[in-house]
């Protein structure tokens, strides 16, 4: 007996062995793949560290295939990211041999985030950090100043994956001067607008019904998209500060809650409400322009979703509940109630009665929505993925510049009912 017991105390150490020594091999194969040529038709793709096929990087591989097509695209994923890849992408898992082929060969790297601290950033390649969001809490360096973390390891590491960016996509002037202290380095910052905005731009109005279909949402329902951001901590599990339930119930049945939690948040991000016919957890949904583009209103707290959503220049309430802790805890580049994308509040009964009244959208949160575009929004014209690809794949030292786009003069939505 006491033998099978050994033997099953064993294995699992030699499972563990033979997994580090399978690990071991493929980072020397890595090593060995480094001592060929760069491949200069070969892109590498990555977004949210190996989720899918998202965000900026997905809006500039698709603008590439138009623009660049002699360059072929692959992206980078986790297993769990690989079931969600669309038909005809290219994609390798991240720690496989193929993943340790490409990042050995590739010439071009694009990601919202860094490439793991191991890749070595080969002479004649090109590093692109398109970042997803633009900053309203403090980053990377600022973050660190902030918390008063002494110079160390952190700050070390943090600078060696900034000495690989090449370039750096900022949505606007705003975002160049946070990455830039953020992220100090050698970089070009690309002030182009951000590519997965694009799609703000350029879609019609069919684009969102499509989409509100798609959910089951009738046409004439008012929808509100609510996104709160992440809080940080060690909890990975929602926690909303707002009662969407009672949001839901206050504004009645012809309105329908688009409840979309952090990334960062695991499954299931079940809050209040969720299981309400008028609240729906869009969570997983993979793309959120499309919610975007399917909502009347939103409604975040710190997100950065408010600067995407503003393109659209329909309503924003900020609700800044706990604003003072988080500013102070977190660090902040600017105050929302002093640069607001419409209307903040801090209380649940202040949201519901500017719904009721219509404050959400009168004079002064139009003004204010004006103003806050005029800021973060300028660049945003549609053109961003055609600027970078031309720039970055195709060498272009002069790319389009970015056209003024004017507000819509009414919700597109509102024009189709």
């Amino acid at each position: 007996m006491s033998g099978v017991s050994s033997l099953g105390r064993l294995v699992p150490k030699l499972r563990s062995l033979a997994r580090q020594a399978f690990r071991a091999v493929k980072y020397l194969c890595y090593r060995l793949f480094l001592l060929l040529p760069v491949d200069p038709y070969l892109a590498v793709y990555t977004a949210y560290w190996g989720r899918g096929y998202r965000c900026n990087p997905a809006a500039i591989y698709e603008k590439a295939r138009d623009l660049a097509p002699r360059i072929r695209g692959v992206w980078v994923v986790t297993k769990e990211g690989a079931t969600g890849m669309p038909d005809g992408v290219s994609y390798v898992v991240e720690e496989t041999l193929q993943y340790f082929w490409i990042m050995a060969r590739g010439a071009y790297f694009i990601g919202n985030v860094n490439f793991a601290d191991y890749v070595v950033k080969r002479r004649g390649s090109v590093h692109v950090q398109t970042h997803h969001g633009t900053p309203l809490k403090l980053m990377g360096i600022d973050s660190f100043a902030h918390a008063g973390r002494p110079v160390g390891r952190d700050h070390a590491e943090l600078l060696q994956r900034v000495g690989r960016w090449d370039f750096s996509i900022a949505a606007n002037p705003h975002s160049t001067e946070a990455w830039g202290t953020a992220y100090p380095g050698a970089f070009e910052s690309l002030e182009y607008g951000y590519p997965r905005n694009d799609i703000l731009v350029n879609a019609g109005p069919e684009h969102g019904a499509r989409v509100r279909a798609l959910l089951g949402i009738e046409p004439a329902q008012q929808v509100v998209l609510y996104t709160p951001t992440h809080r940080g901590g060690t909890a990975n599990r929602f926690a909303g500060h707002l009662d969407v339930a009672a949001l839901a119930e206050a504004l009645g049945p012809g309105t329908t809650i688009l409840l979309r939690t952090h990334y960062f948040y695991e499954p299931p991000a079940q809050a209040a409400g969720t299981g309400s016919a008028q609240v729906v957890d869009v969570t997983a949904y993979p793309v959120v322009e499309d919610l975007y583009l399917a909502a009347d209103v939103l409604i975040t707290d710190y997100s950065s979703t408010m600067f995407d959503y503003a393109i659209l220049d329909r309503p924003i309430v900020v609700f800044a509940s706990d604003w003072e802790q988080y500013r102070t805890k977190r660090g902040v580049y600017f105050d929302v109630f002093e640069d607001s994308p419409g209307v903040v509040v801090t209380t649940q009964e202040e949201l519901v009665e500017r719904f009721r009244t219509g404050a959400v959208d009168d004079a002064a949160a139009r003004r204010a929505r004006t103003a806050f575009r005029d800021r973060f929004c300028a660049l945003e014209d549609g053109r961003a993925s055609e600027r970078t690809v031309r720039r970055v794949l195709l060498g272009e030292q002069t790319a389009p510049a970015p056209q003024p786009v004017p507000a819509p003069a009414v919700s597109p939505l509102a024009a189709l009912r």
